[in-house]
Order: structure tokens, then sequence, then C-alpha cells
């Protein structure tokens, strides 16, 4: 009988010691990693990454883990001379795998969100303009035009939709004094617009986008997402 206390005592303080090397490894690995993940041609202000799952090291043994969430801020991406900044994203990567010699890595599936807003937005908009929430899933536009040598302030009610998995529209459902001859385009020439979300990792794309008070929520997801290398 002491035997078998003495047996499994040992048990307990090594599987202490193990567990307490296990979580050393995992907080080394997640620091490693936010220094990796990378998106094509974006910056990130910062990157938090928690690895899930236990134990950590036959995981990386095994040349894979099972989850990693990613918390990212202020990811600006610039494409055709335009810039939007996405204010946070937060993604859970699934069966992750490492690939030459633990330097790339690709998650089978990845899903997650992504907010832009409302002054990101307006920024990305384009001077003179002014994007706000607008209530019922619609965004307010303001923008400013000349008409006859006077300039005349125009807000509009828009509704906004994703194309192709990386683009964001904005179009205004209707015009305030669309009879006038030209008003309508000066107008849409500065309330309408789209904006490329580019500088997310290889194989992420945009799903689902929905106005908020916050901002533009958008639902993300992909596989064979590349999140590093």
């Amino acid at each position: 009988m002491r035997a078998l206390r003495i047996l499994l005592v040992i048990g307990v303080v090594l599987g202490g010691i193990f567990a307490a090397v296990d979580r050393v490894a995992v907080r080394f690995a997640e620091s490693e990693v936010e220094g990796r993940v990378q998106g094509t041609g974006a910056t990130t202000g910062s990157t938090d990454v928690s690895i899930k799952g236990f134990p950590f090291l036959t995981q990386i043994v095994g040349g894979q883990l099972d989850e990693v969430d990613v918390k990212s801020t202020g990811i600006e991406t610039g494409t055709g001379g335009h810039r939007i900044r996405i204010s946070r994203m937060n993604a859970a990567l699934h069966e992750v795998k490492f690939t030459d010699g633990y330097s790339s890595a690709t998650a089978a599936r990845a899903t997650g969100t992504a907010v832009i807003s409302y002054g990101d937005l307006t920024k990305a908009a384009g001077d003179g303009v002014v994007v706000e929430y607008g209530g019922n899933d619609k965004v307010k536009v303001t923008g400013t035009v000349d008409v006859l040598g006077r300039p005349l302030s125009q807000s509009v009610l828009s509704t906004v939709t994703l194309a192709d998995g990386h683009t964001v529209k904005v179009h205004a459902d209707k015009v305030p004094g669309k009879g006038i001859p030209g008003v309508e385009d000066l107008v849409r020439k500065k309330t309408d617009f789209e904006r490329e979300v580019g500088g997310l990792p290889s194989g992420l794309r945009l799903q689902k986008i929905q106005p908020t008070a916050d901002g533009l929520e958008i639902s993300v997801g992909g596989t064979d997402v590349r999140v590093a290398g």
C-alpha cells in the first residue's frame, strides 16, 4: 500500500510538471505565432493568439493544432489608391497544419467576425462624405455637392452589400431631389462607393455584412486558410 501511495504521489508530481511545461510551451508558441500571422499587403496594429486544447505538446509533435483563436486590431489595407481599416477581427482557426519545418501554417477551416467602424468607413469613403448608422440595417451617408455654384448637402439612407467575397458596396436607396436634372448623378458620385477589403489571409472571405450601431459587422470564413508563411 505504501508503495502504491508513493507511485500515486510521483504520478501526480510528474503530471503537474508536465502540465506546467505544456503551458509554458503554449505561451511561447502563442508569442511566436502572433508575429507570423499575416495577410497580403496589410499592416496590423496588434494580434493576440490563443492556442486551444490540451496537451499542446502532443499536438505540436503531430504537426497540427485543433483550434487557434486569433484577435487582431487595426488591420489596414490599401487597394486601387484607397485605404480601408478593419477596427477588429476575431477568427477561430480549426485543424491548423504546419509545413516547411513549422514555418508555414494552414487552417482547414476558419470562421470569425470583423468590424469596420463608421469613423474608418468615413475615412475610406472620400472627401466631404460622412457615414453613420441609419438604423434598420441601413447606413446614413451625407455628402456635399456643387449645384449651380452653390454647395448642397444631402443625406441618404443606403444599403450595404458584399461583392466577390472581398468588396463592400454602399448604394443609396433613393436620392432626394432626383427629379432635378443631374442632381441624382452628382449626389450618387459622393454617396455611392465601393471599397475592396484586401489584406486578409489567403482563403478567408467576407461572407455576410450587417450595419449595427457600432459599425459594419462582417462574418468571415473560408477553407484552406493560409495564416503564416
